[in-house]
């Protein structure tokens, strides 16, 4: 009995082997997409040089203009948010950030509109209203908390605005 309890036990750890041998091989023959992120690895170069180069200008459709011009000056915002400088070649755009997550927004023909938007680790996107419209607004909810980021247009530069 002790030499079956051997072979089986020999049995199970050569076949435990096989399988590990053929899902690794087949892991690697489907490549990246699998187990790499999608696009590669980026330096923090790469991210600077695309942070850097200006957007693709959308194609004008029927009642929109171009860009408005580039904002200056520090957004306002409610209590308990901040805001980040906007890029000189972004237009009437802004990001703001909670400690909820973060959202971009610009200010075009037809109001503000949410350009992008992320929750902060621990927190997912409850609610959006993306726009365009006279305001839009992101919600965060967290596990005990939740965060509202409401933007208007003041002028041509996007605002964060206390919720009414």
């Amino acid at each position: 009995m002790g030499r079956r309890s051997i072979l089986v036990a020999t049995g199970w750890v050569a076949t435990a082997a096989i399988a590990t041998v053929i899902g690794l091989g087949a892991i690697r023959l489907v490549g990246e997409s699998l187990t790499g992120t999608p696009g590669g690895v980026r330096s923090e170069a790469d991210i600077e040089r695309a942070l850097a180069s200006p957007e693709p200008v959308p194609t004008a459709g029927p009642g929109t203009t171009g860009a408005a011009s580039a904002p200056t000056g520090a957004a306002s915002a409610p209590p308990g948010t901040t805001s980040a400088a906007p890029s000189a070649t972004s237009g009437a755009r802004r990001g703001f950030a909670t400690d909820g997550g973060t959202a971009v927004a610009e200010c075009g023909v037809g109001g503000v509109r949410l350009v992008s938007w992320a929750p902060a680790q621990g927190y997912r996107v409850r609610d959006v209203d993306r726009g365009p419209d006279d305001d839009v607004e992101v919600t965060f909810q967290g596990a005990t908390r939740e965060y509202e980021l409401k933007v208007r247009c003041i002028g041509s530069e996007p605002v964060a605005v206390a919720d009414d």
